[in-house]
């Protein structure tokens, strides 16, 4: 019996752990879309592209292998599938373009200040199979979810949670179209004992709850005073992002103290490259947003902050459309702009068809230290430095965590 691992990032490594203990007998093949790879244990063959696999028994899909590279007569399945088939425990799925990390990070809080034994996994960073034989029937498992996840899910989650939806991921998606319906999987299986949180204000969450049969709650609503200052997050979008994992957690546990909310929400200050405050430095604030690869996640960095600011923008395109956060930088209180990477070109336009009147420092591909000093530059005591890109990090870094702690390490030593 042939089994093949497509793709071999830190997902497909854990596919090969879990399918190998499943099928001992079973011989594997790992296929990536890379010429080579590390970490392949003896016995494993290898093979660059995935061509040739008709005759597998089973092809185990990365999450950023499109469903439609790998052509098979056998079943093409998924770690997020195996995961929803055997997970003895209740699923809390969240997605969304941006915000799912967060929002997760807060319901599994709330719920351990419940008491609840509670297993955050998924996009998140901890695969999701890699836990899989810890968990008990009576915990609670909260699954970050990234449209790749979802792209052939055929079991939704018992609670789902549609955050905020724009257009993202346009150099992998057919088309937004195919980026939303990849998306609406979390709630396309759903029963009526089954719950969806979403986001009433935002369309194309609307429209994905429009396609579930379960009962559905809408956020964002009035907090109390009392349970808004506990969280520790700056920024609308986190009030709205606690709305939704206050719904999440009452959807498992109905009679969920406001104390066990606050002191979920105190308890979580946050995940690194999320508007995370890095240093004060000659009277200026850094913040570090470089989690920020679209357009609505830098307008949203933006607008949690009053202050004079200098927002750092740029790197490798997704397809996304930046006019609209040009028109936000035009209407805030701006000091400039720092303008790196690859589509540097690109929102330079958009931010001159908008005529936005602070200085826009256009620095193409300069290193890290550059575009820090290029910020400190501009900025005066009491402003706030943001690094909130709006775009992904490929064109110059490892990832947005390499992009994120570059920028940690080059503020910190001004």
């Amino acid at each position: 019996m042939k089994i093949v691992i497509a793709g071999y990032g830190v997902e497909g490594q854990s596919n090969l752990r879990y399918f190998q203990k499943k099928f001992p007998s079973a011989s594997f093949l790992v296929t990536d879309e890379r010429e080579s790879v590390d970490n392949l244990p003896d016995g494993v063959s290898f093979q660059a592209g995935f061509a040739g696999l008709a005759d597998a028994y089973l092809i185990i899909r990365s999450p950023s292998i499109s469903p439609e590279k790998i052509k098979n007569s056998g079943q093409i399945w998924s770690a997020t599938n195996e995961f929803f088939a055997e997970c003895p425990a209740v699923i809390i799925g969240v997605t969304g373009t941006k915000g799912k990390g967060t929002t997760c990070s807060l319901a599994a809080s709330i719920l351990r200040a419940a008491g609840k034994t509670v297993h955050l996994v998924g996009n998140i960073g901890v695969p999701a199979l890699d836990i899989l034989p810890e968990i008990e029937e009576n915990d609670i498992v909260v699954y970050e979810l990234s449209s790749f996840q979802l792209w052939d899910l055929e079991k939704s989650p018992h609670v789902a949670v549609v955050l905020m939806i724009e257009p993202d991921h346009l150099n992998v998606h057919a088309d937004f179209d195919d980026y939303l319906a990849a998306k609406s999987n979390i709630a396309r299986f759903q029963t009526s004992d089954d719950y969806l949180i979403y986001n009433s204000k935002n369309e194309f969450s609307s429209s994905i709850a429009s396609v579930s049969s379960s009962q559905k709650k809408e956020y964002p609503f009035a907090l109390s005073s009392d349970i808004i200052s506990a969280i520790r997050l700056p920024g609308k979008h986190n009030i709205d992002n606690a709305c939704a994992a206050i719904l999440a957690a009452r959807a498992i546990v109905p009679s969920l103290s406001d104390d066990n909310i606050k002191a979920g929400l105190s308890n979580f200050t946050g995940l690194p490259h999320r508007l995370k405050f890095v240093a004060e430095k000659n009277g200026v604030k850094y913040y570090d947003d470089s989690i920020s690869t679209t357009p609505g996640s830098a307008v949203a960095a933006l607008r949690a902050f009053a202050e004079p600011k200098v927002l750092i923008l740029g790197g490798s395109d997704k397809g996304a459309d930046y006019r609209e956060l040009a028109s936000e930088i035009a209407a805030q209180q701006m000091r400039a702009v720092i303008i790196n990477g690859e589509n540097a070109s690109e929102i330079a336009k958009s931010l001159n068809e908008e005529k936005v009147s602070c200085r826009v420092v256009c620095l193409k591909m300069a290193m890290m230290s550059e575009v820090v000093e290029a910020a400190k530059s501009q900025a005066q005591s009491g402003d706030m430095v943001i690094l909130s890109p709006a775009a992904a990090s490929f064109d110059m870094f490892k990832s947005y965590n390499d992009r994120g702690e570059q920028f940690v390490a080059a503020v910190e030593k001004l």
